[in-house]
């Protein structure tokens, strides 16, 4: 596992070559819908901002992908973000815990699909009509979060984050990086992907 704490040296040309494949994978997720492509449009322009920082950011920090979960921002490392789709079809799986929502066919690739609301312990609320599944992997390990909207890509100085709000499980604390000034919920991916609780068993009992 990835040890919590690492020096990074930041190479921006390294991070603008990352933004623009997560454009390219907001990109191949646009459709006719106006809205849509405004939301497409409205992230690669912020991606495309933060490819261009005022000055070098100094100190530890990883660039994220910033999402909406319900009523709360949330982000992830970009490191562990393959692609990001529409969700047009969930199919649900007998005998898997209330936080995995389903699965999904992803280019051939099947995949368990969880909701961070309910493995977070986080206030639930309705999903839009324009729900966003964000296919993380990291190493072997494979999955999706659901997510409903996809706001931007940017770097994040981890001095910037803030302790955790004590009413998230402790047992999911490891996830979690911290919080913005912004009250953004930082995941940490890598501990996420990780995490024993998210293998999850598909088979169903006789």
């Amino acid at each position: 596992m990835t040890p919590p704490h690492r020096r990074n040296i930041v190479d921006w040309e390294q991070v603008k070559q990352r933004l623009a494949e997560t454009e390219r994978a907001l990109l191949r997720d646009a459709d006719a819908d106006p809205a849509h492509r405004r939301e497409v449009l409205q992230a690669r322009a912020q991606a495309m901002a933060a490819a261009r920082p005022p000055a070098p950011v100094a100190g530890e920090g990883i660039e994220v992908v910033e999402f909406t979960l319900a009523e709360r921002r949330c982000a992830i490392e970009c490191a562990v973000v393959r692609e990001v789709q529409s969700l047009k079809e969930l199919t649900g799986v007998p005998c898997t815990p209330p936080f995995v929502s389903g699965i999904i066919n992803a280019h051939g690739r099947i995949l368990a699909v969880i909701d961070l609301q309910k493995f977070l312990k986080l206030a639930e609320s309705g999903l839009t009509d324009l729900n966003k599944v964000i296919i993380l992997q990291h190493g072997d390990l494979e999955f999706g979060i659901l997510a409903d909207r996809i706001v931007g890509t940017y770097w994040l100085p981890l001095t910037d984050l803030q302790a955790v709000e004590p009413a998230l499980d402790m047992a999911r604390a490891p996830c979690v990086r911290g919080l913005t000034d912004r009250q953004v919920l930082v995941l940490d991916g890598q501990r996420l992907i990780a995490d024993a609780a998210l293998v999850v068993d598909d088979e169903v009992s006789p």
